[in-house]
């Protein structure tokens, strides 16, 4: 561009680390910091056309004390108004807000279905003790003990669980990529995510599974027996 070509050999004082300049969500790319004290008028006049000049301003107290001395520095310093001044968590949360927003609904949908599951499986498998009630009634004539009916139990139900975990870790560490858009500060393989995941939905299969697997302990052999 010919507003550039007397641009003067400047001195490299410091790098910076990588920034993302273009928003949280942007990848870093390279950027070179120039005082604009050091710019002629037509290098000023084109940035100010393609972006108008933002600066950052970090204190030691409150931000909001220091308010009115900071705008009129910014005012003798470039001549220029100040306008849009705000703290640097509204700009985040600014540019976060589509993230936070989508991690909501998932937050709710997950959540949602997380109830459901919890409730089709506790469903599933008081039908199953229902339906097994003279099995388990004979098993308890011939020496079985309440525990090990409530294990008995258990042990079929959390392996059906089980299974569909490892089904769903599958299935989600293959589709994580996609939902890679709407996530902010969290990889998308995060070990301690697909920890602390399976464990939760096995606490929660365990517990819908416990209530049936009890009630089934607590069968009365005889009225089993007569059960139709």
């Amino acid at each position: 561009m010919k507003e550039f070509q007397d641009e003067p050999v400047r001195q490299i004082i410091g790098i910076v680390g990588d920034i993302r300049s273009e928003g949280l969500d942007a990848k870093p790319r390279p950027i070179m910091y120039v005082p604009q004290a050091q710019l002629t008028d037509a290098e000023n006049a084109f940035f100010l056309r393609l972006l108008p000049l933002a600066w950052v301003v970090r204190t030691q107290s409150e931000p909001r004390t220091l308010l009115a001395a900071i705008q009129e520095q910014l005012r003798q310093s470039t001549g220029l108004p100040v306008t849009d001044i705000a703290p640097m968590g509204r700009v985040v949360r600014a540019q976060i807000g589509r993230q936070r927003f989508s991690m909501a609904l998932m937050t709710i949908f997950g959540s949602v279905a997380l109830l459901l599951a919890a409730i089709g499986i506790y469903g599933l498998m008081a039908y199953t003790v229902e339906q097994r009630r003279q099995e388990i009634g004979i098993r308890m004539v011939l020496g079985a003990q309440s525990s090990q009916v409530r294990n008995m139990v258990l042990r079929e139900g959390m392996s059906l669980a089980l299974a569909g975990v490892v089904a769903g870790l599958v299935g989600a560490w293959g589709l994580a990529r996609s939902i890679e858009s709407v996530l902010y500060g969290v990889r998308v393989h995060d070990p301690i995510v697909f920890v602390t995941v399976p464990l939760v939905l096995s606490a929660v299969a365990m517990l819908a599974i416990w209530f049936p697997a009890d009630r089934a302990s607590r069968v009365n052999p005889i009225d089993s027996l007569h059960y139709d």
